[in-house]
């Protein structure tokens, strides 16, 4: 039996549509017509010879079959880009420093990595996770190659803006804000200042007029997800990495007030580049914004 070959193209847009929730949204992302999106399902269907989505209420949602092809196709593509970007490359080697604040380190890095290391071999990657402030100086030092930073007011001069990301205020699901009518202070768990994050939210606090405390400081990312998961306050971040039982809590529901978007950058530490550097730099670009259309 002669099997159909899976079209490279249609996979990329039925996993994009999934990650967008639409494939209305995956066709103005991959440049084409919604019909000739539609025409690309249709082929996938025919292909692997049942239904991939059906009907729920006014989207779509995947059958069984649909959901495997999902699996498969994730593979099927990260294996098809990882030959691409091996042998179009050509055998790289040495050492590339990289600063991550802690929301990457724990969410994305073994991606970067996997990703990495299975082009790039001979290629020593070092790792420092730190708060911002220190690690945009110590790119700015030339003691880091690259690194991720929070933040708009960064003092460095080799920047590539990213993304602007919505900030929420994190508590627990069954957190209670009826202290709010009540004039109670507002309990936060925060970083120390200066943060990309306390410092808005703080702002956005007063501007409001709602009164604030400090409940618990934390030098670490860890340490204000358990103090939030246990029920000392509530925090602001992004929603990368938002551990289990933890949520995003709604301004309109809680009274609290909504949030300024958060500037992602990455900061270099020279303007051109080796190519190592260029090739982390690449893959840790492409995994952010992959990652970035299901935040």
């Amino acid at each position: 039996m002669v099997r159909p070959h899976l079209d490279i193209d249609a996979l990329r847009t039925f996993v994009l549509g999934f990650e967008l929730g639409s494939f209305a949204r995956a066709a103005d992302r991959v440049g084409r017509s919604q019909s000739a999106v539609s025409a690309q399902l249709r082929k996938l269907e025919e292909q692997v010879g049942q239904p991939l989505v059906t009907r729920a209420g006014r989207g779509l949602a995947l059958t069984d079959a649909g959901e495997r092809l999902l699996s498969y196709a994730r593979r099927i593509l990260d294996l098809n880009d990882e030959a691409i970007d091996s042998l179009r490359r050509s055998e790289l080697a040495g050492r590339v420093r990289l600063g991550l604040p802690q929301d990457f380190a724990e969410a994305w890095l073994p991606e970067v990595l996997g990703r990495f290391s299975r082009v790039h071999s001979n290629v020593l990657v070092e790792i420092v996770v730190e708060k911002v402030h220190a690690l945009v100086d110590k790119t700015r030092q030339g003691e880091l190659d690259l690194s991720l930073a929070w933040g708009a007011s960064i003092d460095a001069p080799h920047l590539t803006p990213i993304a602007e990301i919505p900030t929420v205020w994190i508590g627990r699901r069954d957190w209670r804000l009826g202290r709010i009518a009540r004039g109670e202070p507002v309990p936060l768990v925060a970083f120390e200042s200066p943060c990309s994050f306390r410092d808005p939210a703080i702002g956005a606090l007063d501007q409001a007029g709602l009164p604030w405390r400090i409940a618990v400081s934390s030098p670490s990312l860890s340490g204000l997800w358990a103090a939030a998961s246990a029920g000392l306050g509530i925090t602001m971040r992004t929603r990368i990495g938002l551990p289990d039982g933890l949520v995003a809590l709604d301004p309109t529901e809680s009274g609290l007030p909504a949030l300024p978007a958060v500037s992602l950058t990455l900061v270099r530490a020279e303007s051109e580049e080796d190519p190592t550097v260029s090739a982390l730099a690449e893959i840790v670009l492409g995994v952010i914004a992959e990652r970035l259309k299901t935040v």
